[in-house]
C-alpha cells in the first residue's frame, strides 16, 4: 500500500513538472522575439518629400508589430524583406484591398491615402498568423 501511495505521489510530481515546463514554453514563445514589447515605441516613421514612410520588416514575423503615425499625411508602408521565404512574404492589407507576394529580398512600397485620426491600418500574412498595425493619431 505504501508503495502504491509513493508511486502516486511520484506521478503527481512528474506531471506537475511537465505542466510547468509546457506553460513556461508557451510563455516564452508568446514574448516578441525582437526584444520589443508589442506596444513599445519604435522609431520606424519618417517624413520625406511630404510623405510619411512607415518601415516594416517581414521575416518570420512583422516588426514592429505596432506603429504610431501621424494622421492627415499621405503614407507609404515600406516593407523590407531579407531572405524571407515564410508566410510573411505574402502581405495582405485588407482595408485597401492590397494582396501581394513580396520578393524574398528587397523593398516593397504600399501607398496609403492620408488617414483620419483614430484610423488603424492592419497588415497580415497569408496564413493569418502574423500581423502588424499602424495607428494614426
Amino acid at each position: 500500500m505504501t508503495q502504491q501511495i509513493s508511486n502516486g505521489v511520484k506521478s503527481i510530481v512528474i506531471s506537475t513538472f511537465i505542466a510547468i515546463a509546457i506553460i513556461g514554453g508557451v510563455i516564452v514563445v508568446m514574448i516578441p522575439g525582437d526584444g520589443q514589447s508589442a506596444t513599445a515605441s519604435v522609431e520606424n516613421v519618417s517624413v520625406v518629400d511630404g510623405k510619411q514612410i512607415v518601415e516594416i520588416n517581414a521575416k518570420g514575423q512583422y516588426s514592429p508589430k505596432v506603429t504610431s503615425a501621424k494622421a492627415g499625411i499621405p503614407t507609404v508602408l515600406r516593407v523590407e524583406t531579407n531572405g524571407t521565404f515564410d508566410c510573411t512574404s505574402q502581405l495582405t492589407v485588407p482595408s485597401i484591398g492590397y494582396r501581394k507576394m513580396l520578393p524574398p529580398t528587397g523593398t516593397t512600397d504600399v501607398e496609403l491615402a492620408a488617414q483620419n485620426p483614430g484610423a488603424t491600418v492592419r497588415g497580415i500574412c497569408a496564413m493569418g498568423m502574423y500581423n502588424f498595425e499602424v495607428k494614426f493619431n
